[in-house]
């Protein structure tokens, strides 16, 4: 998709979700950024060639209501919901920050990499875990186990905390642990009032120009940075229904016939509307209203 012609506002670069835009003109706001969030969709390090209608708006709802929820630990890089027309409900007008290159991923329960890292080591990222957990147990505590952020098309990979200290320094390392495990803990006390567990989730920090202040940025808890299940059904031991890309990546591996070295299919019709209503009930069991395209 060839990016949008927005007025006052030009094209910089795309993510795999997501479109960056920059003032056109010089003015005394050129340390903003405008963030769009496509209906694109990813799996297994593709994007997907089929939109998921309205997963953009659902990602950036979801986004601007958890960082209303967070903003008393720290603050977040949205500025101004009153963006372009064209892009209205899917952007937001954001404060540029000078970002830390590293996932900040909090854990609450044993699965994917980190279950996969602990079969292997009885460790994740470094951090010990108790004899005999299986899939979808509840950790002891919260535990921090960041990642490398890598370039698109490659995998994040699972980094021990003294990584993360020699590349920023051990005491911006602690900021972003503590503040990381701090927002996780609300988060999943959040999540558990309205029914959903937060297995685990990943969050970007970058610092502000003005004074190097620690902020928030990027998406904050959505079912696409965030593993969220459904607290009725949890059981560990097995995988777990959950409110993300599940439709989608089971049918890609059980079902699609596809040869993960090759451009990946089109989706089915039923695929969308199933990964659809995933997201739209995480964000209407989270958040208590009715989303509305």
């Amino acid at each position: 998709m060839a990016p949008l012609k927005l007025e006052g506002w030009e094209y910089v670069t795309s993510g795999k979700i997501r479109d960056l835009y920059e003032p056109s003109v010089a003015s005394p706001f050129n340390d903003l950024i405008l963030v769009v969030t496509t209906d694109k969709i990813s799996a297994y390090d593709y994007v997907m060639p089929t939109l998921i209608p309205d997963k953009g708006k659902i990602l950036t709802a979801l986004t601007v209501w958890w960082f209303n929820q967070l903003e008393d630990i720290v603050p977040n890089h949205l500025v101004s919901l009153e963006v372009p027309e064209e892009v209205a409900g899917r952007a937001m007008i954001c404060q540029r920050l000078t970002m830390y290159q590293v996932e900040c991923v909090a854990r609450g329960y044993l699965t994917g990499s980190g279950l996969a890292e602990y079969q292997r080591t009885g460790e994740v990222t470094g951090i010990r875990l108790p004899l005999g957990l299986v899939d979808a147990d509840r950790l002891p505590y919260p535990i921090f186990t960041p990642a490398t952020k890598a370039e698109q098309g490659a995998h994040d990979e699972n980094v021990p905390f003294s990584y993360v200290a020699d590349q920023v320094g051990l005491d911006t390392a602690e900021r972003l642990r503590d503040t990381t495990l701090k927002l996780y803990t609300r988060a999943e006390a959040v999540a558990r009032e309205r029914g959903l567990i937060l297995a685990d989730t990943k969050f970007e920090f970058g610092a502000d120009a003005t004074n190097g202040l620690l902020t928030l940025g990027d998406e904050v808890l959505t079912p696409d940075s965030s593993r969220y299940w459904d607290a009725r059904t949890w059981e560990p031991g097995s995988s777990q229904a959950s409110f993300d890309k599940q439709f989608l990546r089971d049918w890609l591996t059980q079902d699609s016939g596809w040869d993960r070295n090759s451009e990946p299919p089109a989706l089915p019709q039923e695929i969308v509307d199933k990964t659809r209503a995933r997201y739209i009930e995480a964000y209407e069991r989270l958040t208590g209203g009715a989303f509305f395209a």
